[in-house]
């Protein structure tokens, strides 16, 4: 069974709240957790009405409070949003408080735009230039070497799992140069997903972190009873993305009978290009689909998204997908 991860939005639902999200989410954990995950991750968006999850070393204590053994970690924080001794002395704390259980996955894009650059003090031009440099930093304050003349406390010495994250070819490259584990986002940015991991693969340079390429391939998985039944649920995971593309993201909605039948040829074709790594439907459906997927990619592990309307639904469909992937 290859090893399988979730990835959370931290989705705020049509009618609910942040707090209502919050606690969702360390539902989704707990059960994640009783499923035999591996990790539990969150990533960073900021100023969407329909996503709690900004503050993302916040939102991992509270998620690590709720679990007892899955991994927690970031998939993931934007460097280019932060100072890395920042990140280095968040993440640090994270694992004094969940030892041996936190992940630090980073990407290079902003997560925002320019309106939230200015209000969190950062010129994103000239960060993610220094993206690399900002790396190989905070990877010494957390090991120490080699000395920065500055000690992160909490942070120094803290055994957290760095990843890079991508959905190009640069992560790729850095995460080769660096011998790191490198997660692709294929479940929203699918075109370079198999030049990637080629690059990847190729360009491995093994460091005292990992003596051989690792790749984890995230992918939109929704398992229900019935095709038909994931489909529908998989609506309100549509609509939010045709939202986002249109310029107006909103809160998670309900589930809408027929969706993609209503929209517009080019919404739909942006919608099947972006699903192109997707799992939805019956528990058979879904493992037939991860299996063609692991095969294509020779991924060492999947990390899945989505979000349904109904937090229970969401629940069921780890659940679902766990057993059939087993």
């Amino acid at each position: 069974m290859i090893p399988l991860s979730v990835l959370d939005l931290v989705p705020v639902r049509q009618g609910s709240g942040p707090a209502e999200a919050l606690a969702e989410t360390a539902l989704l954990a707990q059960a994640a957790e009783r499923s035999g995950y591996k990790r539990f991750w969150v990533a960073e968006h900021h100023a969407m009405d329909g996503v709690a999850g900004g503050a993302t070393s916040v939102v991992l204590a509270h998620v690590g409070h709720a679990t007892t053994t899955i991994r927690i970690g970031s998939g993931g924080i934007m460097l280019p949003n932060h100072n890395p001794f920042v990140i280095a002395e968040q993440f640090g704390t994270l694992d004094a408080l969940f030892p041996g259980r936190v992940d630090l996955g980073l990407g290079r894009a902003p997560g925002a735009d320019m309106r939230i650059a200015q209000a969190l003090r950062r010129d994103l031009a000239r960060v993610s230039e220094l993206f690399p440099q900002d790396v190989v930093e905070l990877r010494a304050l957390l090991s120490g070497e080699p000395n920065l003349g500055i000690r992160a406390t909490p942070g120094r010495g803290a055994p957290v799992e760095l990843w890079m994250l991508g959905s190009s070819l640069f992560g790729a490259q850095l995460a080769a140069a660096l011998g790191l584990p490198y997660a692709f986002a294929a479940h929203f940015a699918p075109d370079l997903l198999d030049q990637a991991l080629q690059v990847y693969r190729r360009q491995f340079r093994p460091s005292s972190a990992l003596d051989r390429p690792h790749v984890m391939v995230a992918m939109n998985v929704i398992a229900a009873d019935s095709d038909e039944e994931a489909v529908l649920l998989c609506s309100s995971m549509d609509q939010s993305f045709v939202a986002l593309r249109s310029g107006n993201p909103g809160k998670l909605q309900p589930p809408v009978p027929g969706y993609r039948q209503s929209l517009p040829p080019t919404a739909l074709a942006m919608l099947e290009h972006m699903r192109q790594a997707s799992a939805i439907g019956s528990p058979e459906t879904v493992a037939r689909t991860i299996a063609q997927f692991v095969e294509r990619t020779g991924a060492d592990e999947l990390i899945v998204s989505g979000a349904t309307f109904d937090p229970a639904a969401r629940i069921r469909s780890l659940a679902l997908t766990a057993s059939a992937v087993a």
